[in-house]
């Protein structure tokens, strides 16, 4: 019998060991009610957090917005991940081995969210939720929800006068830093280019033009970069209040902005 407590103490402590390094630990797994959304929407989940091989003190519950930017810097460009928002959700518990624990959850994207659904020749716009258990002593195991973010009425509105006058959209990322304007600013850290170029000679002497959004609850703000065949880059911007959102009016308004 002694020998047998022995044991059992041994086989215990191997599985505690394992389990800091993340070998029969706990698992944590959001259900999303929803992977599609728009920027600045509600949405709800069910966190599952399921016991590993042995007792564990979970130290809390976290949840991030994530997207990847492209970063410029002196060596080159390069990618990585970028928090847009981020919950903490949950005090310290006890998981015991198989138990299982569902915690419900509601949060709201942030406003500035990069748009994944778009049909360009290059997209290189990702989003997801990342969920991690704070484990004292254990590597934290993780969980990524990839979601589907589309555009809201006013940025659609914008695509879709973008392709009356004659541009494609030909890519789309994100890039890291913030966008500034006389009327507003973004929050994020972070900030979606959609370039177009003409489908044929522009009128406007247009060879490129990137567009960004910073939405607000009632409002989008557009800044608009221009590449101009003689006069070079310039920036102009718009504001598109969300219950005046109006195809032909947004056409005109930026055959102006092109002039």
């Amino acid at each position: 019998m002694q020998l047998e407590g022995i044991i059992s103490t041994g086989e215990a402590m191997f599985k505690k060991i394992l389990a800091s390094v993340g070998i029969g630990a706990a698992k944590v797994d959001t259900i999303l009610e929803t992977e599609h959304l728009y920027p600045g929407q509600k949405f709800q989940a069910q966190i599952i957090v399921e016991g590993g091989d042995v007792e564990q003190q979970v130290s809390g519950l976290e949840l991030a917005l994530m997207t990847r930017v492209k970063v410029e810097s002196d060596d080159g460009e390069y990618f990585t991940n970028h928090v847009l928002d981020k919950w903490r959700i949950s005090e310290q518990f006890v998981i015991s081995p198989g138990e299982k624990k569902v915690i419900p959850f509601e949060a709201r994207l942030h406003s500035e969210t990069p748009i994944t659904e778009l049909n360009a020749g290059y997209n290189h716009s990702f989003v997801w939720v990342e969920t991690g258990l704070d484990i004292d002593l254990a590597i934290d195991p993780n969980d990524k929800d990839t979601l589907h973010i589309y555009p809201n009425e006013a940025v659609k509105a914008c695509m879709q006068a973008m392709d009356k006058l004659g541009f494609s959209l030909v890519k789309a990322d994100v890039e890291k830093g913030y966008l500034r304007a006389s009327s507003f600013q973004s929050t994020s850290g972070c900030y979606q280019e959609l370039e177009y170029r003409p489908n044929s000679r522009s009128l406007f002497g247009i060879q490129e033009i990137e567009l960004s959004f910073v939405p607000e609850a009632h409002k989008t703000h557009v800044l608009i970069e221009l590449d101009r065949a003689f006069r070079g880059d310039g920036y102009v911007d718009l504001t598109i209040e969300h219950d005046h959102v109006n195809v032909s009016q947004l056409c005109d308004q930026l055959e102006r902005l092109f002039n």
